[in-house]
């Protein structure tokens, strides 16, 4: 597996699109329990008004059709090793993975076991692609910004994190742009 997302929320599912949509191999492992649900949407770009719920399966189709799996399992624990981390499901099953991205909400339970800080206020520390100070580990969402977070910076959180692990396995500046078909 190229990339590991923990967390269904926009943040996570938008991470999983961007990596999919480029060809990576990525599973989303979430319950649909984001904060989402209790949500109406009147400030995201593109929508009037939409339903938490009815954006949540309306991004959950979209990144199922672009390939990456969804899984309603609970990850127990992450661990880095050599060549990149392995997570651990409820049922003691393993997976893989070169890269992750933890998309927790506020808490920030995986984070910590990989020794990360977690700051009440402020957050997980990241840079401004959602990289943390752990190669190969990503926050976005709520975890990187506890107390200000939209469902749109969430989605953004999540694309910088998919262009940032695109241009590094590329080695080299990515930019996701679809061209519209010629007439």
């Amino acid at each position: 597996m190229d990339v590991v997302v923990v967390g269904d929320g926009p943040g996570g599912l938008s991470a999983a699109l961007f990596l999919a949509k480029n060809g990576l191999q990525v599973v989303v492992f979430g319950q649909d329990k984001t904060a989402m649900h209790w949500a109406l949407l009147k400030n995201y770009l593109g929508f009037a008004e939409i339903h938490g719920s009815e954006f949540q399966k309306r991004a959950r189709e979209q990144v199922s059709a672009l390939g990456a799996r969804i899984e309603d399992r609970r990850v127990e624990s992450v661990e880095a090793v050599s060549d990149g981390f392995e997570t651990t499901l409820d049922d003691g099953e393993t997976i893989a993975s070169r890269f992750l991205i933890l998309s927790e909400g506020k808490s920030p339970r995986l984070a910590k076991q990989l020794g990360l800080e977690f700051n009440e206020q402020k957050g997980l520390e990241t840079d401004r692609n959602g990289k943390t100070s752990m190669p190969g580990v990503y926050a976005v969402g709520r975890l990187a910004r506890p107390g200000r977070s939209q469902a749109i910076i969430s989605a953004g959180d999540g694309a910088a994190a998919a262009i940032d692990i695109l241009s590094t396995i590329k080695g080299e500046d990515f930019a996701d742009w679809d061209s519209p078909p010629e007439s």
